[in-house]
């Protein structure tokens, strides 16, 4: 956790003197949550729990007179006036909607993570919440789990930058900062490597990947002082990881010396009777516990049957009192003590023009150009356009899941963006379709209005409730008839640009040659409609990049840059090579790609020295040219590849990249710092080494467009 020692360690002493006044009851109290489940059902209060003590925290009440309302209560009648933390699950908003995290990603820009970590807990701090359950930070290489638009993609140092970013704005300087609130780095660990793709199911690997792909980013969150986290649901190599030891005493807190408070998933406690670990809840409570659960999401489980299985020496006082410590700890820290409320006023600051100006320029940073043949972008302003498909005057799916309390009337619409800019007797609508639906009534509307126009503008992908939580899909193409539908308005003959919103990467293979351009929008928020606008007509040049692989088919799937090269390459030289018949190897869109309506030029590479030691830093630059006719920024990647190991190596992994604004005509030299300690790995006996050896340097546009190379050598290795 970060926090002012001289503060810390006050709040410690407080929760220590606090302790030796609780009973059992009052102590497992504090690590019981309750509220309204995000699944849905009637709120509640509990009120017949104040009197003992048995509510520690709140899920799902929010709004600054109610939590207010709430907390009076609950410390008027609890024992020792314990004040409660209102939690909810803020993940990209919470009024004003920001773009899913996923697309937050594709800005490469860690400020963006920032800002809209930054504003979403004003907002919900504003709102009596002190306790988000963010930021995500599961790798996720499979686009068919739903959760993939809630993290920041396949690679755990983008992911790692992105975790630490999200925790500074969430959390601030320090715990107890106004406007701020605590974070949750979620969910430990492996639930993005689900089988399938299937969400909850199991996840099974070699701890090799499990430390150096899916460890790294909860690392990077605990690093930035991220006070909570939450155990995973599903099982890792076979245990559960809300009763895996491994896991929550070895890796998280002896490993990663996390000291902050673990809080189990909603229900993933009693849900160890179907996976088949124990039998009943009682023991699901004892294995949770002692493996080093601190609190539960939800109900009454820990008040229920801890306090007996202390009694009968199966869970130790002294570990109930180190749990219930550090959350005392952490309502010390957020000032509940001193001052458990908020100011009612403060609500106020919901959709304010500050909020809603970060909402636009974050969602018109993370939009990526796939494709734009002839230059159809950006339109001019004179040009008749034909706004057609599901999406264009769509309110609510354009906002993502885990949308937190948006209000979808809020939204501005891909047709009103691009009306206000162009004008609105320059913009014909029709929707074409639903978004899943085997209706074509409105086709021939569609194709009415597309043959009046210059330039077709087609607004397709998925429904909100398509991704997130439980939202798995086994087919990624455009559901119901919206392929057909591009079809139709192709046989045209119009130039077109489809503007694709999901939650995850999306099959094109089918359609993406019928269209000229293709921007692909994730999942934009509020602002949707004036950031699309902005990319549009040209005042702002698209930079997004991607940070998951597009499959070309879903048989490719698990499928990222960073695989190993494996003995029988698919070089295309022989039959017997790693590849498949009916497909390429090769994705649609690789990690790292996006086009600009300009181009760059790389130039110049240069590395400090050509060897370094285990303690050292290789300094790499390389000079990067706008030599297009807009002024526009570009995403420097630096990877590196070790060419031989002892364990088989990636054949690249991403070490650094740099978002820079180059003017038309200008160069800017572009730095990156490399230390040693980044190509350390582990090898087979899990020792963490850094093999001394030859490696590669690769300065890219893309995972597959290198476009500098060099090499250089470690010296002298750790082993």
């Amino acid at each position: 956790m970060k926090a002012d020692i001289e503060k810390l360690n006050k709040a410690r002493k407080k929760a220590k003197e606090l302790l030796a006044k609780m009973n059992i009851n009052e102590k497992v109290g504090q690590l019981s949550q309750f509220g309204r489940s995000i699944y849905g059902g009637v709120e509640s209060y509990y009120e017949d729990h104040y009197k003992e003590g048995k509510i520690g925290s709140y899920l799902g009440v929010t709004g600054a007179n109610k939590t207010n309302m709430v907390q009076k209560n609950l410390m008027s009648e609890t024992p020792h006036n314990i004040p409660a933390i209102f939690a909810y699950d803020v993940i990209h908003g919470y009024k004003t909607t920001f773009p899913t995290p996923l697309t937050q990603s594709f800005s490469w820009d860690t400020n963006v993570v920032r800002e809209c970590a930054s504003v979403s807990a004003k907002e919900a701090y504003a709102a009596g919440v002190k306790w988000t359950f963010a930021p995500m930070v599961d790798i996720a290489r499979d686009p068919r789990w739903g959760r993939i638009m809630e993290g920041y993609g396949e690679d755990p140092y983008l992911c790692s930058e992105m975790a630490k970013a999200a925790v500074e704005g969430y959390q601030g300087d320090f715990i107890g900062q106004k406007d701020k609130v605590i974070a949750c780095a979620k969910h430990f660990v492996t639930y993005g490597a689900c089988i399938g793709g299937r969400d909850y199911n199991s996840a099974d690997m070699s701890l090799q990947t499990l430390h150096d792909v899916y460890i790294p980013p909860f690392k990077a969150a605990f690093d930035a002082g991220a006070a909570t986290c939450m155990a995973a649901f599903n099982d890792f190599n076979g245990v559960p990881c809300t009763c895996n030891k491994y896991l929550l005493k070895d890796v998280l807190r002896k490993q990663l010396g996390f000291d902050g408070v673990v809080i189990s998933d909603a229900g993933a406690v009693v849900e160890l009777i179907p996976h088949n670990v124990c039998d009943n809840v009682k023991d699901a409570v004892d294995l949770a516990f002692n493996a080093g659960i601190d609190i539960i999401m939800a109900f009454d489980p820990f008040n229920d049957n801890i306090p007996e299985l202390v009694e009968e020496g199966r869970i130790n006082i002294e570990d109930v009192d180190k749990a219930v410590e550090r959350v005392l700890v952490i309502k010390e820290l957020l000032g509940l003590f001193d001052d458990p409320f908020v100011e009612e006023e403060g609500e106020q600051c919901f959709f304010s023009p500050e909020h809603r100006a970060v909402a636009r320029d974050s969602a018109r940073r993370s939009v990526v150009l796939l494709k734009n043949e002839e230059k159809v972008l950006p339109i001019e302003k004179g040009a008749k356009i034909a706004l057609i498909g599901p999406l264009a005057e769509n309110k609510a799916d354009v906002l993502g899941s885990w949308a937190g309390l948006c209000e979808p009337e809020k939204t501005i619409t891909v047709m009103e963006g691009i009306a206000g800019a162009y004008g609105w007797e320059k913009v014909f609508y029709a929707k074409g379709c639903d978004i899943d639906s085997s209706d074509k009534s409105g086709f021939d509307e569609a194709l009415h209005i597309a043959k009046q126009a210059d330039v077709v503008i087609l607004a397709v992908g998925e429904s909100r409730d398509m991704s997130g939580e439980a939202c798995c899909r086994s087919d990624l193409r455009l559901p119901g008839v919206q392929e057909e539908l591009i079809s139709k308005i192709a046989e045209t003959g119009k130039p077109i640009c489809a503007i694709v919103f999901a939650g995850r990467p999306i099959v094109m293979e089918s359609w993406k040659d019928s269209v000229k351009s293709i921007l692909f929008a994730g999942q934009t928020g509020t602002e949707t409609g004036n950031a699309v606008a902005d990319i549009i007509s040209g005042e702002y040049n698209p930079s997004g990049r991607l940070t998951c692989t597009f499959p070309y088919s879903v048989g490719q799937i698990p499928i990222y840059y960073s695989a190993l090269n494996t003995g029988r390459p698919a070089l295309g030289k022989i039959r017997f090579e790693a590849k498949y018949m009916d497909a390429p190897i090769e994705p649609a869109y690789c990690f790292g790609y996006g086009l600009s309506y300009t181009e760059f030029e790389y130039s110049n590479l240069k590395l400090s020295k050509k060897e370094i030691n285990k303690d050292e830093f290789l300094d790499i630059s390389v000079n990067v040219k706008n030599i297009g006719e807009f002024d526009g920024e570009e995403v420097v990647q630096l990877y590196v590849r070790d060419l031989i190991g002892t364990s088989a190596r990636p054949m690249k992994e991403l070490k650094g990249f740099k978002k820079v604004f180059v003017k038309k005509g200008e160069t800017v030299k572009v730095e990156f710092r490399l230390h040693a300690l980044s190509l350390a790995f582990h090898n087979f006996d899990m020792e963490y080494v850094i093999e001394p050896g030859e490696f590669k340097i690769m300065i890219g546009k893309s995972s597959q467009d290198i476009v500098l190379e060099d090499n250089f050598y470690v010296k002298e290795g750790i082993i």
